[in-house]
C-alpha cells in the first residue's frame, strides 16, 4: 500500500510571510535613510533656457519637450543659452557581409554649448554627447528597414535628451 503524503501546511505560508516581512523591512529601511528611485521627481527644476541651433532635429524637439515637462521655461530671452550643433546619426553593420537580417549599431552624437547670456561665459563649449542602440534590421525589406531606422532615431533622440537634461540638472552653475 502507498503512503499518502500530507501537504505541509506551514512551510509555504511561513516562507511567504518571511519574504513579505523582509521586503517590507527593506523598503522601510531604504525609505528612512533617504533613498529614492530615480524618476521625474528626482531631478531638480532647471532655470529658463533659450534653446538654439539645430532645434528642428529629432533631438532638438525631444529636448524641448523634456525641458518643458521638467518645468524649465523655454524663452528666447532666457538667462542661459543652450545650443545644439553637429547632430549626427551614424549606422554601422555588425557581423558578416551577407544580405538579409543583421545587427546594426546606431549612434546619435551632438555637440552642445551652454552659455550665460549676461557675460557670454561658457559652461560647456561644444561638449560632445552621444548614445548608442543596437537593433536587428533586414536589409532586404526596404520599407520595414526605413521604419525601424526611424524608430531607432526617435529612441536615440529621447535617450540623448534625457542624458543632456540630467547633466544640466547636475550643474552647480545653474542653481
Amino acid at each position: 500500500m502507498r503512503a499518502v503524503r500530507q501537504p505541509r501546511r506551514h512551510g509555504v505560508s511561513r516562507r511567504a510571510f518571511l519574504g513579505a516581512a523582509l521586503g517590507a523591512s527593506a523598503a522601510l529601511g531604504l525609505g528612512g535613510c533617504g533613498f529614492h528611485l530615480r524618476g521625474r521627481e528626482s531631478l531638480p527644476t532647471l532655470p529658463p533656457l533659450a534653446l538654439e541651433g539645430n532645434t528642428q532635429s529629432d533631438l532638438g524637439q525631444a529636448l524641448a519637450r523634456l525641458l518643458q515637462a521638467r518645468g524649465s521655461g523655454l524663452s528666447d530671452s532666457a538667462p542661459w543659452r543652450l545650443t545644439l550643433s553637429g547632430v549626427d546619426m551614424h549606422s554601422r553593420r555588425l557581423g558578416g557581409t551577407d544580405r538579409g537580417s543583421r545587427e546594426h549599431r546606431f549612434t546619435l552624437e551632438a555637440r552642445v554649448s551652454l552659455q550665460q547670456r549676461h557675460d557670454q561665459a561658457y559652461v560647456w563649449n561644444r561638449e560632445s554627447f552621444s548614445t548608442e542602440l543596437s537593433q536587428r534590421v533586414n536589409d532586404d525589406d526596404l520599407l520595414n528597414r526605413d521604419v525601424l531606422i526611424d524608430e531607432a532615431r526617435q529612441q536615440l533622440a529621447q535617450q540623448l535628451a534625457r542624458r543632456i537634461a540630467e547633466r544640466l540638472a547636475s550643474l552647480e552653475a545653474l542653481r
